[in-house]
């Protein structure tokens, strides 16, 4: 690592090898030579004076790059994508004539941003899917664990810990539903010349328009897609990009809860981030165990929610058919955008795969308000014994205020229980009322909920990605 210059941190320390090539020089090289074959055999096909000996002399050096030459060529003209055209002239001089034929830098630029995204997309959908699977499985372990849920963090009627799991994962769900319609409908630039109207070819076809209308069609088949856009400038929409960065955002703000969650949970103890042996949570005060990768997942994540902005301020102020502004904004907003999610899923599985769940402190805490939560049904059992409902309700109104303020003010344990047994008002012992105390009764229908959207929303999702499964994360620091 070189400690004299800036290193991005996505690089060094968050992000995978997988989606660090996927950015790479060497993959966007790669592609450009890609697209310049896919260009010569269509124009061959269409009936060009192209030779198979050339496009073969293209396909023996597609992935040799003699970045060297390049780089030197690009001191002298100052363009990147001529200084590739040379130097794959260098290593092809039969082809060297045809190199690029009637394209703009737009066609290599353009589409190997589209296809990289792809990509990068389908990496995400992977690690989103594993997440899913990793959190089903949670899930499903602590379907039956009653907790106590909270509204304004303030305690509520209990839930379950597997009930919860599932809130995350509607999320994440939604998440890749938006991935997989976004990465279904991205379609390539094609080859439309410098200001989208494809002047170049109508020249080289000699405005043969059924040959013309066929070029973008073939390249996008060579390439993998299905399409190309039916319109540009000379890009492709920078909304594209808006849209690809509005996934990532998505996914980030579904983490972020999912972290957010993790960590206020790990302040009351109920449920800790896996936390390794030699594993030093404070410099200073040794019996820590801070939620670091959690904070890690909101801190990337919130980096991630405000990168979104970028590609929607550029796609908003694109002049007429293209400008140059947006080439230095899209060189960082796009791939860090990719980076960043790629780490936060990275740690998103390994927290949920290490989750530990401390059953007795949930317990605890569950025990310590259900008096309260328990009240109506208490209410409802005198009444049924005789009572009066209005006189009962303000009887249990006084005795949980006296019971509050004894928790609250005097530090003491919650004596609601007792204090109803002791009111003849109720008719109901203490044996009898602490019958009414199984937290599992006051979950409602938590666990029978978790077994439903297991079965009906995720493992559909799972069984159509089982080929995508298996994944394990590796955090690095």
């Amino acid at each position: 690592m070189s400690t004299d210059r800036y290193v991005s941190p996505l690089s060094e320390r968050y992000a995978s090898k997988e989606m660090q090539y996927i950015f790479s020089p060497d993959m966007k090289f790669k592609t450009w030579r890609k697209l310049w074959i896919a260009l010569a055999e269509t124009e061959k096909e269409l009936g060009l004076n192209i030779t198979e000996e050339q496009i073969q002399e293209l396909r023996d050096h597609a992935e040799d790059i003699n970045y060297d030459v390049a780089k030197e060529r690009e001191k002298v003209v100052r363009h990147d994508v001529m200084s590739h055209v040379y130097a794959y002239g260098v290593q092809c001089p039969k082809a060297k004539g045809i190199i690029h034929l009637g394209a703009t830098s737009c066609y290599v630029g353009d589409n190997t941003d589209i296809i990289i995204m792809r990509e990068g997309l389908r990496l995400v959908k992977k690690k989103l899917v594993n997440v899913l699977n990793e959190l089903a499985s949670f899930a499903a372990a602590y379907k039956n664990q009653p907790t106590l849920a909270f509204t304004h963090f303030q305690p509520a009627q209990p839930t379950t810990v597997g009930k919860r799991a599932t809130l995350w994962m509607q999320e994440f769900l939604m998440d890749l539903e938006d991935l997989e319609y976004v990465m279904g409908s991205l379609k390539l630039l094609g080859s439309k010349g410098t200001t989208g109207t494809q002047a170049s070819f109508q020249e080289l076809f000699d405005g043969d328009q059924e040959k013309i209308d066929k070029i973008d069609p073939m390249i996008a088949k060579k390439m993998g897609f299905e399409a190309c856009y039916a319109v540009s400038g000379q890009t492709y929409s920078r909304k594209v990009d808006t849209r690809v960065l509005n996934v990532l955002a998505g996914i980030a703000a579904s983490a972020h809860k999912f972290s957010n969650d993790i960590r206020l949970l790990q302040h009351l103890k109920e449920v800790e981030e896996p936390f390794e042996k030699t594993q030093i949570g404070s410099s200073a005060m040794a019996y820590k165990r801070n939620p670091m990768r959690s904070e890690r997942i909101a801190s990337l994540s919130r980096y991630v929610m405000t990168d979104a902005l970028n590609p929607a301020i550029t796609s908003a102020t694109q002049w007429f058919e293209r400008t140059l502004d947006d080439s230095a904004n899209k060189r960082l907003s796009v791939p860090e955008g990719f980076l960043a999610v790629d780490g936060i899923l990275d740690l998103c599985l390994n927290v949920v795969d290490g989750l530990v769940v401390y059953p007795k402190v949930i317990e605890k805490h569950l025990m310590a308000e259900l008096p309260f939560m328990a009240t109506e049904n208490i209410m409802m059992d005198a009444v049924k014994a005789g009572g009066d409902r209005q006189e009962l309700h303000e009887r249990i109104r006084t005795l949980s205020m006296q019971a509050g303020k004894r928790v609250k003010e005097e530090g003491k344990d919650n004596n609601l229980l007792e204090l109803i047994a002791a009111d003849p008002a109720f008719g109901l012992s203490l044996e009898k009322l602490q019958e009414s105390m199984d937290p599992s009764k006051y979950v409602g229908r938590a666990p029978i909920q978790v077994d439903a959207f297991l079965k009906n929303q995720i493992k559909p999702v799972l069984e159509e990605n089982k080929e995508l499964l298996g994944l394990k994360a590796e955090i690095n620091v």
